[in-house]
């Protein structure tokens, strides 16, 4: 009986449909950690300069200025029989393929073709498919399920889900590169190992979840409002919140994407592999999912991301002097590890809460293209960690080579210093910013409205 009765609530999510959704976060997100190495893989096995390196990835990101609000734009207008959002679902296909080719250069071509291989690679892999792949998300996912309670449980106990599987890739890949050491080959089929199922695993989500809701606004005709230009225009005009919550994309990618934790491994920790033990450490985190929909309903999304600040500036000033200790860097990773889970698991809701605020202020939802604005936040906070840490490193004298054995003192403080304190404040920087955040106490007012102008233009 009790079984029944969850089944017959209109506002659970069910497991099946859970795993569904979930699935193709664990595939995009296995790609984005898996193309977080590239900057290793150019230093270590291309043999190019890490500053050469920074620019080429940069480079991709000013291509990414112009692709991401055109894709949240595209989005926002798409109309087929299978829905909205839910067609470019297919675009995890091309965003794994890419990703394999990013790392199947060779190291005996020219450099100048070395560039442009990996720098449309990675073009690809940002500026098309995860670009579109961001800004269907929330337009999806509001047009899949009806009740903000689905939204919080899809984006706390569903994150789980991907967690694990980015925790458990996260454990497994640093003693695969390992593994692969300088062989270009073996780093392409490594990828391609990686690629196949999750491609798979990633359509489940557009083969089993249909958009079944219609949430956009009607004119005096009760048909859909045309989408322009300018409802774009007005809503990046009105709508300051979404800023901020982009700004909290941007740091949470800087820091992840920099990819100075695998310099800091090999050189100062003196094993790449040990990173593998770390983020199996930071495993111990996750169980703190469990509480986020009650500490939700207590407090507010704001306050559980300012929570995770606070612990993530922790954590990083622990990096800065564990030096070769595990179980100082273990302690740092439980820290930042479940400090940065409310920002991977949550930040959807704040998108929500900007797309709800645009529908209360009279402006045009646009989940995609709000959507698109933390996109493009997420992919320039990653590529400018990469050309962060490649200037820096370049600054700080990093050897490069076949038989390089060891690097300068200069080379090995560039290293602390961003693996500790350069992150600490940058997350305390998000954290002031949060406190100009106002929406968590407007969005009970908010969704009450809204669902009172929808339910009288239904009658």
């Amino acid at each position: 009986m009790a079984k029944e009765r969850k089944e017959k609530n209109p506002k659970s999510v069910g497991f099946g449909r859970m795993m569904a959704w979930q699935l193709r976060a664990v595939s995009s997100g296995i790609a984005l950690m898996a193309v977080g190495y590239v900057t290793l893989y150019c230093t270590d096995v291309l043999h190019m300069e890490p500053a050469l390196v920074a620019t080429l990835l940069l480079a991709s990101k000013i291509l990414d200025g112009f692709t991401d609000i055109i894709a949240g734009y595209i989005v926002d207008r798409t109309n087929t029989k299978i829905g909205r959002g839910r067609p470019y679902e297919l675009c995890i296909i091309g965003l794994w393929v890419s990703t394999w080719l990013m790392f199947s250069a060779s190291p005996a071509w020219a450099t100048t073709f070395k560039c442009v291989w990996v720098l449309c690679a990675y073009a690809l892999v940002n500026s098309v498919f995860y670009t579109l792949l961001t800004a269907n998300n929330n337009v999806y996912m509001v047009r899949a399920f009806r009740y903000n309670e689905q939204y919080v449980a899809l984006n706390t106990y569903g994150s789980i889900i991907s967690m694990v599987g980015v925790v458990i890739f996260n454990i497994m890949i640093p003693g695969l590169v390992n593994n692969c050491g300088t062989d270009a080959g073996k780093w392409s089929r490594l990828m391609l190992f990686i690629a196949i199922p999750m491609i798979i695993i990633g359509l489940m989500r557009f083969i089993f979840i249909p958009e079944k809701y219609q949430v956009d606004q009607k004119d005096a005709s009760g048909n859909v409002e045309a989408l322009h230009f300018g409802d774009v225009v007005q809503v990046l005009k009105k709508n300051p919140y979404i800023y901020i919550v982009a700004l909290i994309m941007l740091v949470a990618n800087f820091v992840t994407n920099m990819g100075v934790n695998q310099y800091y491994f090999r050189w100062i920790v003196g094993d790449l592999g040990l990173l593998g033990l770390i983020s199996a450490i930071q495993v111990i985190g996750i169980p703190v999912v469990i509480i986020f929909p009650a500490l939700i309903r207590k407090f507010s999304v704001k306050a559980v991301i300012i929570a995770g600040c606070v612990l993530n500036i922790t954590g990083y000033l622990v990096n800065f002097f564990a030096g070769t200790s595990i179980p100082m860097l273990g302690f740092a990773a439980v820290c930042y590890g479940v400090g940065g889970i409310p920002i991977s698991m949550l930040v959807n809701l704040l998108i929500i809460e900007c797309a709800d605020f645009n529908e209360w202020k009279g402006m045009r939802r646009l989940e995609g293209t709000l959507g698109s604005i933390t996109g493009f936040a997420t992919k320039v906070g990653s590529a400018l960690g990469a050309f962060v840490l490649g200037i820096l490193l370049t600054a700080s004298h990093y050897a490069v080579g076949d038989n390089v054995t060891a690097q300068p003192a200069s080379a090995l403080a560039m290293m602390r210093s961003l693996f500790g304190v350069i992150p600490a404040a940058l997350w305390l920087l998000v954290l002031l910013s949060l406190f100009l955040y106002k929406l968590d106490k407007l969005a009970p007012q908010i969704r009450a409205e809204i669902e009172a102008h929808r339910k009288s233009e239904e009658i």
